[in-house]
């Protein structure tokens, strides 16, 4: 290459004296959607006349409205935290919900946790605060969209690495189950 070569983005940072900034996106721009993408979703599944009727289906408790909404969703939070976090290679969803014994005689109007298995490289503190950061944000979507005081929770994360898995320890002990295995919704 020769010496008269000409970069147009350093020109125009060195003539306007600083570089542009970089914007990292937060967790609320990252998330912002997924609700509305869940509720589409949960319309066509259910075969309903748009996603208001399937906001109308989770106002009043729906568990069909509520698992298709939480299909979508959990699907969304793997693929972001995968494009967010190159240490995350898969992610899993578990059912582990209250027993019939437990609804029968507790509180059934409440709305469940989306329960994840995140298998990364490592566990890490970026991670975790990346996990908070999007639970926080879908929380208070989901609080505006839904009405509050219905849940204060939508994330059950759990984080496992190669060792967990190679000693079948904790959550990666699951993903071997016979019994209740979890569901793959991302791959790296």
């Amino acid at each position: 290459m020769g010496d008269d070569q000409t970069y147009p983005a350093t020109d125009k940072a060195v003539a306007g004296g600083s570089p542009p900034p970089l914007h990292l996106p937060d967790a609320a721009s990252v998330t912002q959607g997924f609700l509305e993408e869940a509720l589409v979703y949960c319309a066509d599944k259910m075969q309903l006349v748009g996603p208001q009727a399937t906001l109308e289906l989770l106002r009043q408790g729906d568990n069909r409205a509520r698992f298709h909404t939480h299909h979508s969703l959990a699907q969304q939070v793997a693929k972001a935290l995968g494009d967010m976090d190159k240490n995350v290679s898969s992610v899993f969803v578990f059912d582990y919900d209250a027993t019939p014994e437990d609804l029968a005689f507790g509180d059934s109007s409440c709305v469940s946790p989306i329960h994840l298995i995140v298998r990364a490289e490592r566990k890490t503190e970026d991670l975790y605060a990346l996990v908070a950061a999007m639970e926080n944000a879908l929380v208070e979507d989901y609080a505006r969209c839904v009405g509050p005081g219905q849940l204060k929770c939508l994330l059950d994360v759990q984080v496992i690495d190669a060792e967990d898995v190679e000693k079948r320890r904790g959550y990666a002990a699951v993903l071997s189950s016979l019994h209740n295995r979890p569901i793959q919704v991302w791959e790296r």
